[in-house]
């Protein structure tokens, strides 16, 4: 049926999506005696020093805790009231979104299936010098927790969990993702992938949310988390795990998208990951990359409560950077083109917290992120059993990219046995990345459909030149397991200036307003989805949509504002250098550089003043299924799409539902309605039949023994009348005895009866 109000539509399907723990298998060395949390002693990751640790003490030192960052955990949940974490818990930071309510807290069972979140939450924020279990990485940042898990996991509720507040929220841990079986190829959805983007483009004020991602646990089953489409992806910064010795753990999974690794849980004889668990307790068995994410994300929240400026993308360049190779072994470890060390099992290294801190203080916002995508010419090329083909392509153009950040080759094939299949990528520099190992235990005949196979392996180096697609197809002959790729093409993220240059400032405006240690710092991401660059200044929220690659040319005067007096768009006191109004008057709304009377529909007012912020009133995005809102989430609905209503399930929560679904819902619930009246009638009339029966059975029990039909009855006793009309009784003579048992039924007698 066609409707023209009907932007888009989809059926949501529960997806499956595991935790990222499993169950086992069978610089300066500062002093680690001055925490008095019982388990500190044993928190070998923070304390061993001589560069055996990720160097977070050093960082503490200059105190540098994580005040003033939230980190929220997308889990099963969070025991808020944990003792541990009670003291840094923030409600802003939590939802349930399985329950639909503002409480985190996890269902409990008799095997605990829930703790996943609550001791992921502890690696980051458990309080310090408590006495209680452990200390969290930014020991005083706040955390807070967001149950998904915990029921049907859909498109819907995966961008409902990443969407949530992201104005508020600075960080998101997730140690979660598709089947670790080494034949699943899965990603986010359309709601999800939409949540990332807005997050990136618009979270904390624009400067991006910062998404952590574990990058799985299939190492057992040789799968490759280039086929898991959330760490494969540009918008999440994706860790891996090195154990105790600094080895490669069994679980652990080699891909070109691991960004950087954290310590956790090993073989036999290893240490684990201590942290806080359910009914207020405390663990020393946290495993797997489910326990490398958090470690992650409590290092990045160390960073940024030194530079609160930096961007998602200023992140992971900090973290390129830092990554220290030394002390990790593994058989893969190369130079890249720029001469960094990487590693498909490590990424550029372990996470280096002192390094990070030092390096965000002075850090300068990387430039505009560019893209170019470069389509290679039709190619239909079969690959035969046992062989390989090496696709080559000229890059000889690729508008604002010198410099490279990440880098997809977006693949179409076929293939007979898809886990036969090997993909690798080879940069005009010489570095070669594995995108695609076999997989043994993938047999989909579905091959790959566009599929984007990330690699941040050349990250700074130059795009231009020869790149090299080489594909092995290692199917059997005798399974007829051909192969043949359809077309491909690379996507390339990066810069037009190098990273890490100074940018030049405004003539005419003060150093401290352009500086990225100041409040007033303009922040610059990319629009993914609509190729437009928006420049964001933290207080006012202000866009200024360019298409210009390279920065405005600085004024050779200083710019007055009277002399543009005269220029000045409706309602706007104050323009940037390109004309765009970055403050308003009194009473006008900032929005995509003009001045308003009121925010245009899908947005709300936002008043920096009510915040303790100066800066003109601005409109803000609505979540995306509101048509109007009071707020950003998706329970501050006022007015719905054509194709949706409003559902509160909850007082002041307005949701804006599918009608189509809620229809659905609503028509299921009849049927409940239906059915348990027909339950009812039939236990009703169940109870009427038995009443029934029970009553015949008594009546026919108090009927006279009836013993006609037996043989030699007057033998063996019968009743005669007597001379006054009454009944004798003639009594059964012993030799008739054995008869009387053989032909007459055995009746046990009611006391009624025996009277």
């Amino acid at each position: 049926m066609s409707e023209p109000s009907v932007r888009w539509a989809e059926q949501q399907v529960v997806k499956r999506r595991v935790k990222r723990d499993f169950l086992p298998r069978a610089t300066t060395n500062y002093r680690s005696t001055w925490m008095n949390d019982p388990k500190w002693p044993q928190m070998w990751y923070l304390n061993r020093g001589a560069s055996l640790d990720m160097n977070v003490q050093a960082a503490w030192a200059e105190g540098v805790t994580g005040k003033g960052v939230v980190v929220t955990i997308l889990d099963d949940g969070l025991e808020k009231d944990h003792p541990d974490l009670i003291k840094n818990y923030d409600p802003n930071a939590s939802y349930d979104v399985n329950s639909h309510d503002p409480d985190p807290m996890p269902r409990y069972d008799l095997v605990d299936s829930n703790r996943h979140g609550t001791r992921c939450a502890g690696e980051v924020a458990a309080d310090a010098n408590n006495s209680i279990c452990a200390v969290g990485v930014a020991f005083e940042a706040s955390v807070g927790g967001v149950r998904m898990l915990d029921g049907d996991v859909t498109d819907a509720v995966e961008a409902r969990s990443l969407a949530l507040n992201p104005q508020h929220i600075d960080i998101y841990s997730a140690s979660w993702g598709p089947d670790d079986d080494g034949k699943t190829v899965d990603g986010p959805g359309q709601l999800a992938t939409r949540a990332f983007v807005e997050g990136i483009r618009n979270g904390r004020g624009g400067k991006g949310s910062i998404f952590v991602w574990a990058s799985g646990n299939g190492g057992r089953d040789q799968d490759n988390c280039n086929c898991d489409g959330y760490t494969n992806s540009i918008w999440t910064l994706s860790i891996s795990s090195a154990t105790e010795k600094g080895r490669v753990p069994w679980y652990s999974e080699a891909c070109s998208s691991t960004l950087a690794t954290t310590y956790s849980s090993g073989s036999l004889g290893e240490r684990q990951i201590i942290t806080t668990d359910l009914h207020h307790s405390c663990t020393s068995s946290h495993t797997g990359t489910s326990a490398s994410a958090p470690l992650a994300a409590g290092i990045c929240a160390l960073a940024l409560q030194v530079n609160r400026d930096m961007t998602w993308r200023d992140m992971q360049h900090i973290v390129v950077r830092t990554a220290r190779p030394e002390n990790l072994e593994a058989p893969d470890w190369h130079i890249n083109g720029v001469g960094r060390h990487v590693s498909h099992r490590f990424g550029y290294g372990l996470m280096d917290s002192y390094a990070m801190v030092q390096l965000a203080k002075n850090w300068t916002s990387v430039p505009t992120q560019r893209t170019c995508e470069v389509d290679a010419p039709h190619v239909d090329k079969l690959i035969p059993q046992k062989s390989f083909v090496t696709l080559e392509l000229d890059v000889a153009d690729c508008p604002g990219v010198n410099f490279l950040e990440h880098v997809q080759a977006k693949v179409s094939l076929t293939a007979e046995r898809r886990g036969d299949i090997e993909v690798y990528l080879s940069s005009p520099a010489g570095t070669k990345s594995t995108l695609l190992a076999q997989r043994p235990h993938d047999n989909s005949r579905s091959g790959f459909h566009s599929w984007p196979f990330l690699t941040v392996h050349m990250w700074g180096e130059r795009p231009l030149g020869k790149w090299k697609l080489e594909i092995h197809n290692n199917g059997h002959f005798f399974t007829n397991g051909k192969a043949e790729v359809k077309e491909w093409s690379l996507l390339m993220y990066g810069t037009e200036t190098e990273p890490g240059q100074v940018v030049p400032t405004l003539t005419g405006e003060h150093p401290s307003s352009v500086s990225h240690a100041s409040d007033h710092t303009a922040h610059q991401v990319v629009d993914t989805t609509e190729g437009k660059t928006e420049t964001r200044d933290p207080d006012t929220e202000t866009t200024d949509y360019t298409s210009s690659a390279a920065p405005p040319t600085p004024s050779p005067q200083p710019l007055q504002l009277g002399s543009i007096k005269k220029a000045l768009p409706p309602g706007c006191s104050r323009v940037d250098a390109s004309g765009a109004c970055i403050e308003c008057q009194k009473d006008d709304y900032l929005h995509d550089g003009k001045c308003l009377q009121s925010c245009p529909e899908s947005h709300y007012a936002w008043n920096p003043q009510e915040k303790g912020l100066a800066g003109s009133l601005t409109c803000r995005s609505c979540h995306y299924s509101c048509r109007s809102c009071l707020g950003p989430q998706d329970y501050d609905c006022t007015v719905c799409w054509g194709d949706a209503e409003l559902y509160s399930p909850f007082e002041g929560q307005n949701h804006c539902h599918p009608r189509a679904l809620l229809d659905a819902y609503r028509n299921q619930q009849s049927w409940y309605t239906a059915l348990l009246f027909l339950l009812l009638v039939l236990l009703v009339l169940v109870l009427i039949l038995a009443v029934m029966v029970l009553r015949s059975r008594k009546a026919s029990s108090h009927l006279p023994l009836n013993l006609s039909g037996v043989p030699n009855l007057g033998k063996m006793g019968s009743k005669k009348p007597t001379a006054n009309g009454s009944t004798g009784y003639t009594p059964v003579s012993r030799s008739d005895s054995d008869q009387l048992m053989t032909k007459v039924p055995f009746h046990d007698l009611t006391s009624d009866e025996e009277i």
